[in-house]
């Protein structure tokens, strides 16, 4: 009988408030009606060394998003978290060694940093990212679930609770209790976001490793709900093409929220785009909206090409960076679910992280991961991620489980500013991040479908 090591990882849940306006509730010529959501974020210690990680992992993350954009041609919205697979990767890659090692980590962003200095910077984001903002509430758990027959080397499981804060737990995996502790501590975990992640316990599996993380936020400045009103949204294709504003046929009707704040803003000529932050500012979501002409693909294709997110803020290609602006608003209420094996031109996660540059890991004749488990060399057999958003006035959340099975082988406010207008009642691009490592969490598209 085969016998498999899985590895369950991450599943993250974040949530933050949101509310709105409308026209006829905003005295929109009132400068004392604007809400400043300008803000000094205070930085999370990273070492040089770690600051070119965040920066590069980003990079992994934009990608990432460029590649998905690619092979989902659904049409439909959609959410992930790429630092849930570099929290998973990263877990492997403490075990990998050679050219396996060489290749996860190139990948992810950490250009052979080596195995010491990737779990050092994770132990960084565990450590210090809950603790950036005390209006924000950001947990970060990790388990290793461990088949009772099998034995994990002893390296290995200190490496896990040193830097990822996992204790191994031995489970019999021929229980039908095993499984609804392990969903059981998934669903704690995620607040009932993600209630399982298992349907079954394979006996033969040698374990599960889990990652949680948990954000939960309001905004700095709440939308008031009462404002809400159901305006037009134009929507995508069928086909994963959003259509340029000038050809725009196919609309809906959904809930905007709306308000008009004082918030960084930028305009270029493919995309305008606004930082919402949360709490105290130091969490923010970015918001991406195409100009006339352009599609959430060319947007897409230019944020990852051109690298132009880096570790202390969002500039564009060009000389232009965010800016002060007064900005008028308009953000939908939405929900999007997401499935990595719902791709059909590849082959789910996997097929995904492959076309990204990761090959040898998934492979038994070439994989290199002798330090996991005592007695086996193993090799990722299956990776997939669930990912679910909703963004609403009374609150906002999101969760996204990782899932990959191993097998074995023998400043001041100024008193004037700019105006602007931003309408996201089209299609767009978001990702959530912290502002001052600028770590990502999460990237997604909506497109009103």
């Amino acid at each position: 009988m085969k016998k498999y090591l899985f590895l369950t990882a991450v599943v993250l849940s974040w949530g933050l408030q949101s509310c709105s306006s409308s026209d006829e509730e905003l005295d929109l010529g009132d400068a004392k009606r604007v809400v400043n959501m300008l803000s000094e974020p205070i930085s999370i210690e990273l070492t040089p060394e770690q600051r070119v990680f965040a920066n590069d992992n980003n990079q992994f993350t934009l990608n990432f998003l460029k590649t998905v954009n690619e092979v989902d041609l659904s049409g439909k919205s959609f959410i992930y978290s790429p630092l849930s697979i570099t929290y998973v990767l990263g877990m492997v890659n403490d075990a990998a060694i050679g050219q396996t090692e060489k290749e996860l980590e190139e990948t992810l962003g950490f250009h052979e940093g080596g195995i010491q200095a990737v779990n050092d910077y994770c132990k960084k984001l565990i450590d210090g990212l809950p603790k950036v903002d005390d209006k924000v509430t950001l947990n970060i758990a990790n388990a290793i679930f461990l088949n009772q027959n099998y034995t994990l080397k002893t390296q290995f499981q200190k490496d896990m609770q040193t830097y990822y804060d996992a204790k191994a737990e031995a489970l019999n995996f021929s229980s039908p209790q095993t499984l609804d502790h392990i969903n059981g501590w998934c669903n704690e975990k995620t607040k009932g976001m993600i209630p399982s992640i298992l349907d079954e316990v394979d006996p033969a599996i040698v374990s599960y490793l889990v990652n949680a993380i948990y954000f939960k936020a309001d905004w700095a400045s709440k939308f008031d709900a009462k404002n809400t009103k159901t305006e037009t949204f134009t929507i995508g294709t069928s086909v994963g093409e959003t259509i340029p504003l000038s050809y725009h046929t196919h609309t809906c009707e959904l809930p905007i929220m709306h308000q008009k704040v004082l918030i960084s803003y930028l305009k270029s000529s493919t995309y305008s785009a606004v930082i919402i932050p949360y709490g105290s500012g130091l969490w923010n979501m970015t918001v991406v909206l195409p100009e006339e002409g352009k599609t959430t693909n060319d947007v897409i294709k230019e944020l990852a090409e051109s690298s132009v997110l880096n570790n202390r803020g969002w500039c564009d290609a060009g000389s232009n960076t965010f800016q002060a602006y007064e900005v008028d608003l308009k953000l939908p209420r939405f929900e999007t679910s997401s499935d990595t094996n719902d791709f059909v031109n590849v082959d789910g996660l996997i097929g995904l992280l492959q076309k990204m540059g990761i090959n040898r890991v998934f492979f038994d004749g070439s994989a290199e991961i002798p330090n996991m488990c005592e007695g086996y060399n193993l090799y990722i057999e299956m990776m997939r991620q669930k990912a679910k958003i909703k963004v609403n006035e009374e609150g906002s959340e999101a969760a996204a489980v990782t899932v990959a099975a191993v097998n074995y082988k023998s400043a001041s406010v100024p008193k004037e500013y700019p105006k602007a207008t931003f309408h996201a009642n089209r299609p767009f691009v978001y990702v959530i991040r912290e502002a001052s490592s600028g770590v990502i969490l999460f990237v997604g598209k909506f497109t009103g479908a």
